[in-house]
């Protein structure tokens, strides 16, 4: 699976409620918050095209594409922050 360009998705993910964050890095890392949890995840990620691809540290894998702007992710909406 081809890599693509990581660089317009890097950044900070989160949903509606501020309860999840995805923090993209530009390294091809993540770190996951849940909550009071700043660190709840972290791993890598890889992105083809709008289809992101996760692997946590612990080897849990999960997926999500970017659709308009807006990252969906199991079952959840994120969207970009400032």
């Amino acid at each position: 699976m081809p890599e693509t360009t990581t660089r317009p998705y890097v950044g900070m993910w989160q949903t509606s409620d501020g309860h999840v964050r995805h923090q993209l890095l530009a390294d091809g890392t993540y770190v996951e918050a849940r909550g009071t949890r700043e660190r709840a995840y972290t791993g890598r990620y890889v992105i083809a095209g709008d289809h992101i691809d996760y692997v946590d540290d612990t080897g849990f894998t999960a997926d999500g594409d970017f659709v308009d702007g807006v990252l969906h992710h199991g079952g959840m909406i994120l969207r970009r922050t400032p």
